[in-house]
């Protein structure tokens, strides 16, 4: 495997097409940093080469086509996503529609009310916040330049937001990368070393090749060691991994005899990307989960960027369609107290502006820690609500910086930094059509763990971030400054991000449907088999709707008995 330390190393990561007169567009390939990009329309070549080239009588013009949508709609999980999806819009049509009140408009409350309304009842989701997605919202500042919450990727394994991408008419928003997971060398600073997913092989094959072709981060004793480390896991399947919720990624490998250099190589750097810490906290139940997907689902790993902000190219999409079925989306409703009723289920969502919002069923899709504070006092010693004590969002910085010229030493992709700040990290001027730049870089950073972080201010973490890219761009970024300046930048911090997934923390998950009748939770932290991820919130509101579709019957006697109650007052 060759290592991308030098000039431009995106010679193979992107395709483009020159436009003519002509019908048939021609496929090249280019190594030049400058024309990277996704959606260069109307570009000219004279911007480049400062002479203009004709082809007939027209400029000739370059569009960056990405990588095509892999073939995921055969695979069972991608089956087993749509079915459940085409239960929701084949139910039969209810003889009175539940009026069903979500607080929290991030992808979980979306989910829930899409798939509610697709089954022929009304759902009015209140959004705190004047922003949509919740941990994927993002803000246009005064340049109208966007700054997100985090770097979100979209990956094959995602059978249920492939779905939904689908159901919404969107694919098209998804920009499809190589198939490859590149990091950075931290001994040999501007240098990568790759995982080349190879297209002719099936899982697991073209994952263990492309373990197997990497000699720069694991020697081949390692190699051997960690493989003979993970037969349990392999041969146990999916009750072995659940049973290895009790232990650390750090904890795990030593007991199965894998040399910590595994993890120092590779761990940390798939810890953070996963859940923000390190291999001595996460579960090693989430490192298997996700290996699993990735080992046994040919285009499992496979990466998406999206085309530009989510709450305008994804979460707006939901939102229409929710409305199209009659459906309500409110922002700026926060959620200030859970009024009860005389036999202690829910009577109404009081919100913060006096406003009390009333109807059939109750969910809340905010997050855990959200959910702990509005917990009515008469609630929380119930088990199902105590044991999300445990369950405590993990902090998390998302940094962006905006420098005075294009940055040649990066690619069209995500890359693991492998920094100890920083986590994974993407020029967004290349990997994202309406972030796109020709002149001038934008790094979208995951600053993490951020623990310790969170408090400190905006320059002291732009100050250590620049310090780390200074080792991954050492021929053009200085930590003094010297090099390429820096513009503007964005720090967003969110103290409590996803559920912290430490050992020990599965049997606290929730199910959707709680004790107390009427009352539900949506949420990447209730009981799904994706943990903390937008695939887990996704279909943790499609596991919401299910049970409140289950319950219809039960749902509408209890409306019926409290509207006989409110009439006999």
């Amino acid at each position: 495997m060759s290592h991308f330390g030098y000039g431009c190393a995106i010679q193979s990561t992107s395709r483009y097409v020159l436009l003519g007169n002509s019908s048939n567009p021609t496929s090249v390939s280019s190594g030049g940093s400058e024309f990277l990009g996704n959606s260069i329309k109307n570009f000219s070549f004279s911007k480049v080469f400062g002479k203009r080239q004709r082809f007939g009588h027209s400029p000739l013009k370059v569009v960056c086509v990405d990588y095509p949508r892999p073939e995921l709609d055969n695979t069972s999980n991608f089956l087993e996503a749509a079915y459940l999806s085409s239960t929701f819009r084949n139910s039969p049509r209810p003889q009175k529609p539940l009026e069903v009140v979500i607080a929290g408009a991030g992808l979980a409350g979306l989910s829930t009310a899409k798939y509610l309304a697709d089954a022929g009842h009304k759902p009015i989701l209140l959004e705190a916040r004047d922003v949509l997605g919740g941990k994927i919202a993002a803000w246009k500042d005064e340049d109208g330049d966007w700054y997100e919450t985090g770097l979100h990727i979209f990956f094959g394994a995602y059978p249920n937001i492939q779905n939904l991408f689908g159901e919404l008419g969107i694919n098209d928003r998804l920009q499809w990368k190589e198939h490859s997971m590149i990091f950075a060398m931290p001994s040999k600073p501007g240098e990568f070393s790759r995982f080349d997913f190879a297209e002719v092989l099936p899982a697991p094959l073209n994952g263990i090749w492309a373990i197997l072709k990497n000699n720069e981060m694991l020697t081949w004793p390692e190699k051997i060691k960690f493989a003979i480390g993970l037969l349990p896991a392999m041969v146990g399947g999916q009750p072995y991994v659940e049973a290895q919720d009790g232990l650390s990624v750090q904890e795990w490998m030593r007991k199965q005899g894998v040399p910590d250099r595994v993890t120092d190589e590779v761990f940390i750097a798939m810890s953070k990307a996963l859940n923000f810490i390190n291999p001595d906290e996460l579960s090693m139940q989430c490192i298997l989960i996700a290996l699993n997907r990735f080992l046994q689902e040919k285009h499992g790993s496979k990466m998406a960027f999206l085309d530009g902000s989510p709450p305008e190219r994804l979460c707006m999409p939901i939102v229409e369609h929710i409305e199209s079925l009659g459906g309500e989306v409110i922002l700026n409703s926060r959620l200030k107290k859970i009024n009860l009723a005389q036999d202690g289920t829910v009577d109404s969502f009081l919100l913060t502006n006096g406003k009390e919002v009333r109807g059939d069923v109750y969910v809340s899709a905010a997050p855990v820690d959200i959910l702990k504070l509005l917990l009515p006092d008469e609630w929380k010693e119930i088990p199902y609500f105590k044991k999300l004590d445990k369950l405590v969002g993990v902090p998390v910085i998302n940094v962006h910086i905006w420098f005075d010229r294009k940055l040649k030493n990066t690619y069209d992709h995500l890359l693991f930094s492998r920094s100890p700040l920083l986590s994974v990290y993407a020029d967004m001027s290349v990997t994202c059509k309406e972030y796109y730049d020709p002149n001038r870089s934008m790094l979208e950073l995951v600053f993490a763990p951020a623990e310790e972080w969170i408090s400190r201010s905006d320059t002291d973490i732009i100050e250590a971030t620049m310090k780390e890219l200074a080792k991954l761009f050492p021929d053009e970024i200085a930590a003094d400054g010297s090099k390429a300046k820096i513009l503007k930048y964005h720090v967003v911090k969110t103290p409590r991000s996803v559920y912290k997934t430490v050992p020990d923390c599965e049997p606290c998950r929730p199910l959707q449907r709680s004790p107390l009748e009427g009352f539900y939770l949506s949420g990447d932290y209730t009981k799904q088999k994706y943990l903390a991820s937008m695939e887990g919130a996704v279909l943790s509101g499609k596991f919401c709707a299910q049970a409140i579709l289950q319950d219809y019957d039960l749902l509408v006697a209890r409306a019926q008995r409290e509207l006989a109650g409110a009439g006999n007052v």
